[in-house]
């Protein structure tokens, strides 16, 4: 059975770090933006993991940031017209695995997020091409990042989880994964069975989730029990070697209260399986 385990997400200030480690988490997962990647903020980063890390924290994950200059970080971005955002992206993926290998943590890349701007796509004949580039960058970041490296799921149709085929595809070339639960179930909008099928098929590589519920329709963020998920059959399906956080929208950065009811909900649950 997987265990439930009280995972917390902050950014490296230092008042949202202690406003997490008061409670013991098992796992921290550091949310970064492109202001980190200073070398004051960088400094500022690993003072944080060392923090985090002697307060016997088990594991420690390191999200890539969402943007750069107001565009999204995805993977897909290609130097023909693009060539900026490749370079940050390469850059500040770079930093966090020298964290990472430094402090034995790991690093959270998305895959792909949301696939907002079109012009994302025009250097590629087609959506087979640009998923072709897409994987050929992981596979890049796989060589470089070794066992301290995972892909994140997004609601895009490069590269969501939850298509029966593209799943398949994904276990066959056997990436570590991060899966986002709310993600999976917005793409699939709102179909639980979909969700505990994708689950099914992607367990052997998963070593990461990100436990939010969602109403399946947009981007919500919800505490666990608000949406419209049904926890009491996924949970079964979890890898149980894989690590956990909530990532649930708070309304006071300092307060992890959203978090922590998501986890007495998830304990709940579990205890009635």
């Amino acid at each position: 059975m997987f265990p439930i385990q009280l995972g917390l997400k902050a950014s490296s200030a230092p008042e949202q770090v202690a406003s997490r480690l008061k409670y013991h988490p098992d796992v921290f997962e550091f949310f970064t933006s492109e202001v980190d990647y200073t070398a004051d903020s960088l400094e500022k980063l690993e003072e944080a993991i060392q923090k985090v890390k002697s307060s016997s924290v088990k594991t420690i994950v390191l999200h890539h940031p969402m943007k750069y200059q107001g565009k999204r970080l995805e993977l897909v971005a290609h130097p023909k017209n693009n060539a900026e955002l490749v370079n940050f992206i390469d850059f500040s993926t770079q930093k966090l695995l020298d964290l990472a290998k430094k402090y034995d943590c790991k690093v959270l890349v998305h895959g792909s997020y949301e696939l907002e701007e079109a012009e994302l796509l025009e250097p590629f004949a087609s959506i087979e091409d640009a998923r072709q580039y897409l994987f050929s960058r992981m596979d890049h970041f796989c060589h470089i990042g070794k066992d301290y490296i995972m892909f994140e799921n997004g609601i895009s149709k490069l590269y969501s989880y939850g298509n029966p085929d593209f799943d398949h595809l994904l276990a066959e070339k056997g990436y570590p994964l991060a899966y986002d639960i709310s993600h999976a179930f917005i793409y699939l909008h709102g179909d639980n069975e979909a969700l505990q099928q994708s689950l099914k098929t992607l367990k052997d590589h998963i070593v990461h989730y990100h436990l939010v519920d969602s109403l399946g329709e947009t981007h919500d963020s919800l505490t666990l029990g608000h949406g419209k998920i049904d926890w009491a059959k996924a949970l079964p399906l979890f890898n149980e070697t894989a690590s956990s956080i909530y990532e649930i929208n708070l309304k006071d950065l300092t307060n992890p209260v959203e978090q922590l009811e998501s986890h007495a909900y998830l304990k709940q649950i579990a205890q009635n399986l």
